[in-house]
């Protein structure tokens, strides 16, 4: 069975650092899309990044030039790097795993695109930043 389970958030100040990462598993050497997620108190879930079976990288407009996903194949880790936070990167965060994708042959090699759906969550991990 797949687990997901997420750990590193923490509070910190407007500015600070934070990585969070995700132990993965179930999912080593699929051919999948990963994700974070994060939901703050009122608002709806909102996709913060993912990464595809070959190493492309998508990232929220609010979150671009900040975070970095990435992963870990061999120790099954996700990874979301997070610099210059803000007050409004203040939620819960998710890692996902196992979304939609669609695999494409381009000039530039294998392309895949992760349409969400999502079909494995973590539980969570609180990041608050103060101003």
């Amino acid at each position: 069975q797949v687990h997901l389970q997420e750990s590193g958030g923490a509070s910190v100040q407007a500015g600070g650092s934070l990585k969070l990462s995700c132990a993965m598993s179930g999912v080593a050497g699929m051919t999948i899309c990963l994700a974070w997620y994060r939901q703050a108190p009122g608002k709806e879930r909102e996709e913060v990044a993912h990464i595809d079976a070959y190493g492309g990288t998508t990232y929220t407009d609010s979150v671009k030039g900040r975070f970095t996903i990435s992963t870990d194949n061999a120790k099954t880790t996700l990874y979301l790097e997070m610099n210059s936070l803000k007050p409004e990167d203040t939620a819960m965060y998710y890692c996902a795993a196992d979304g939609d994708e669609q695999l494409a042959i381009t000039d530039s090699g294998i392309a895949m695109t992760c349409h969400g759906n999502y079909n494995n969550w973590g539980q969570g991990t609180q990041v608050t930043v103060s101003s």
